[in-house]
């Protein structure tokens, strides 16, 4: 038999089918060709015209990603190769650039594609499977693209079945499931609720003894024969296959230095800090207290923060408050109605661009407005300023109050911190208590 030289165009649709299609003018449906429409001098035999008709006939259905109905035994399979070499030399065989030639190569990437099928079957895929605490889901999306965290390659939803954790969302083939050695993030997280506060911890390369720290594959900074690339999260050293230079914002970074730069991690450290991002475990007033000397809007946010604690008691006794549940409109930033000092690394965030100044300070209004001007019952909880007796109603939020740490009595702030005597309040309840032990006594001569 003679054989052709490969044109360079022929042999890149045989590398990569997938790369030619309908965009460059291919039939949307693959339509084949009929017997009289093929050049006859390329069908020397009988059996060749057989071999083609079976090619056309596996790879164009009407359906051709379809589940066909029964089992595939070996035959189908053999049937299948044999198609798609045919279908090969038909290629190289055709006049290049012709109509016939690239409804040929559609009818190829068809091909492939039921063989693909055949070759990993999903029928028996259950919907739920648990690996190493992590809890994998089967996905239903086709027409997504993903890339599998184990393999790293490319998951082809429409041929391949895939699996996310609904967990730490990692991401895989079903044939790769069996090959996972990492336990899910997200119990990580549950156990160790704590961020990394050190600054990329290097410890160098030579103490990991130049092997990735995650799946201890051999890495050098030369690239052979693995590129080890480091994590600033974790200050660490991974292979290509565990570090894709995913991005993040690193808390140790944002705590120590106000810097919101993302820096590359690596994939667990990735999931880890996605996970941990909304919870509220920074303590700034014991980490870094300087940060507030130097951040205006940490201040503001922490005033706007103690203010909404203080309001708080008004709407927890307040009918009409629970009923039109104001509380719940920081049901994202629960810790806000809990404490003043804990806050979460999307706060920071979120205090850094502003976002969260706007947002905190239109709630804030919305609670004032309730308590000072439209709930009489809240009203009649406020106080009046007992040293000077002068003024309106006084809340212990108002900006021109002090509050009395001992007894909560609210006093205008020039009165309060004028006054050399102790709080009126605090008086008479101590003359109340001596004046019960005195009765006490009385009662026991």
């Amino acid at each position: 038999m003679e054989y052709h030289e490969r044109p360079a165009s022929f042999r890149q649709a045989r590398l990569n089918p997938f790369d030619r299609g309908e965009e460059e003018g291919g039939p949307p449906g693959g339509k084949t060709p009929s017997r009289d429409e093929l050049r006859p001098e390329l069908f020397s035999s009988k059996s060749r015209n057989q071999s083609l008709d079976r090619a056309m006939d596996l790879g164009l259905a009407e359906d051709h990603f379809s589940r066909p109905v029964g089992s595939f035994v070996a035959s189908d399979i053999e049937q299948l190769k044999m198609a798609i070499e045919e279908c090969k030399r038909l290629i190289l065989e055709l006049p290049e650039h012709s109509e016939r030639q690239k409804d040929t190569v559609v009818k190829l990437i068809h091909l492939r594609l039921k063989l693909q099928e055949l070759n990993d079957p999903e029928e028996d895929e259950p919907n739920l499977r648990v690996l190493l605490e992590h809890r994998f889901s089967k996905e239903k999306s086709k027409s997504v693209k993903q890339t599998c965290d184990k393999c790293s390659t490319i998951i082809w939803g429409l041929i391949q079945t895939w699996y996310t954790c609904t967990g730490c969302y990692y991401r895989c083939h079903s044939k790769c499931l069996n090959l996972i050695n990492k336990p899910c993030v997200r119990s990580k997280v549950s156990h160790q609720s704590e961020y990394e506060l050190s600054i990329c911890p290097e410890i160098g390369l030579d103490r990991q003894d130049y092997r990735c720290a995650e799946c201890r594959t051999p890495v050098s900074l030369r690239g052979v024969p693995s590129e080890a690339r480091q994590c600033d999260y974790t200050g660490q050293y991974y292979c290509s296959t565990c570090h894709w230079n995913d991005t993040a914002v690193i808390p140790a970074r944002v705590i120590h230095n106000w810097e919101f730069e993302p820096r590359k991690v690596c994939r667990s450290s990735m999931r880890y800090l996605a996970l941990m991002i909304p919870r509220p475990v920074l303590k700034l007033r014991e980490v870094n207290p300087l940060l507030f000397n130097f951040v205006e809007e940490l201040v503001e946010i922490r005033k706007l923060r103690q203010d909404i604690l203080l309001m708080k008691p008004y709407f927890i006794t307040c009918k009409e408050a629970m009923e039109a549940r104001l509380l719940l409109q920081l049901h994202d930033r629960q810790h806000f109605v809990e404490n003043n000092d804990m806050y979460s690394l999307q706060d920071l965030i979120d205090i850094s661009s502003g976002r969260l100044s706007c947002s905190l300070t239109e709630i804030h209004t919305t609670f004032a407005k309730h308590i000072k001007l439209d709930c009489d019952r809240c009203q009649a909880k406020g106080f009046v300023c007992e040293l000077c007796k002068e003024g309106d109603i006084l809340f212990p939020f108002d900006s021109h109050t002090s509050v009395c740490h001992d007894c909560s009595a609210v006093f205008h702030r020039d009165c309060f911190y004028d006054n050399s005597t102790t709080c009126p309040k605090c008086a008479r309840m101590t003359e109340r208590k001596e004046h019960v032990v005195c009765m006490l006594c009385l009662r026991e001569l």
